[in-house]
């Protein structure tokens, strides 16, 4: 019986010291005494170094200089008392030779006093088709000579051949210009007026 008691005494006692122990431990010993360390503190200071800033002024360009006034040219007045016409193509490669155009007189049908009298003649083109197949002919044209002396209502009467050198002969005749009709001191106008222009390669 005594040894039961003993036994018991005994293992209470050993129990109550580990307890006693493990909350020891637990609460972290003698060091629960000690003060806490004071925290590390780490200040970071960024300086960023000083930088030299250079100012840069632009320079404008000089300006311009004005453009050179270009020489004036004199004006060429029509010569009115050559009679022969003559002309150059640009027709590419084609080598005419000499081509020229043969005019009838405008003034034809207009020799009474006082009528209209020719100032400027323009040069009909040759046609280049016709002239690198070689192809000659004429145009007869009717035309009106208005109070200013220009060339109006001009029409085809006949050619040879066919539509192959009207285009160019209404156009250079288009712009001639006459001194017109004047009766009484009043500029007259006159119609009905015919001329007949010839294309020829020889240039007679």
């Amino acid at each position: 019986m005594v040894r039961i008691l003993v036994s018991i005494l005994l293992g209470a006692t050993v129990t109550f010291l580990l307890f006693v122990f493990m909350a020891f431990l637990i609460s972290g010993g003698d060091r629960r005494a000690e003060p806490p360390e004071a925290p590390t503190t780490i200040d970071i200071v960024s300086t960023p170094p000083e930088q030299e800033v250079a100012e840069r002024r632009r320079t404008p360009p000089p300006p311009p200089e004005p453009p050179e006034t270009p020489p004036e040219q004199p004006q060429s007045e029509p010569d009115a008392s050559d009679d022969s016409v003559s002309f150059n193509m640009d027709i590419g490669d084609v080598d005419l030779g000499g081509v020229g155009t043969g005019l009838g007189d405008p003034s034809a049908g207009m020799n009474r006093d006082g009528d209209a009298q020719p100032i400027v003649r323009v040069e009909p083109r040759y046609p280049p088709a016709a002239a690198r197949d070689g192809v000659e002919g004429w145009v007869q044209l009717r035309f009106t000579i208005d109070e200013t002396g220009g060339v109006t209502d001009i029409e085809v009467i006949d050619s040879n051949p066919r539509r192959v050198f009207d285009q160019e002969a209404r156009r250079a005749l288009a712009r001639w210009r006459y001194a017109p009709r004047v009766v009484d001191g009043t500029p007259q106008r006159q119609e009905g007026l015919t001329v007949q222009l010839d294309f020829t390669m020889d240039g007679s």
